[in-house]
């Protein structure tokens, strides 16, 4: 595990996330990640409805994910997050590591975009509550 990380969230597999061979369904990762996205961003003082109601939206706008190691039910993991930001993106660099022998299960890199009103565009607050970790 990335001893260097912006954020770390444990989190453990449940019965239900698992598919017939019995191991986190692919579609699972991207909830634990947009899940540790979102406490990331709560840890900072933002809140994404709050954001919302003011006309603001963080929005996924593109997802690579390389599966490495499968999670099965009543594992622990821990999920990482590096953040920084590139001209209008902001590229968030996720990892899940298996807690019992700290194998690496997902790499992924998401991008997000901040919308305004409607349109793309630079999100104030939101660099400002990021500043520390990508440097604005």
């Amino acid at each position: 595990m990335k001893s260097d990380s912006h954020f770390t969230l444990t989190l453990k597999v449940r019965d239900y996330e698992c598919d017939l061979q019995g191991i986190v369904n692919n579609s699972v990762y991207q909830q634990y990640m947009e899940h540790t996205r979102h406490e990331f961003i709560l840890s900072l003082g933002l809140d994404f409805a709050q954001l919302h109601n003011q006309g603001t939206d963080l929005v996924v706008a593109r997802l690579e994910m390389a599966f490495k190691t499968p999670l099965t039910s009543g594992d622990e993991a821990f999920c990482t997050l590096n953040v920084q930001k590139q001209g209008l993106k902001y590229i968030f660099e996720q990892e899940v590591y298996r807690k019992k022998d700290m194998k690496l299960a997902i790499k992924a890199t998401v991008t997000a975009v901040a919308v305004i009103h409607g349109k793309l565009g630079i999100s104030e607050p939101v660099d400002e509550k990021l500043k520390a970790f990508i440097g604005a």
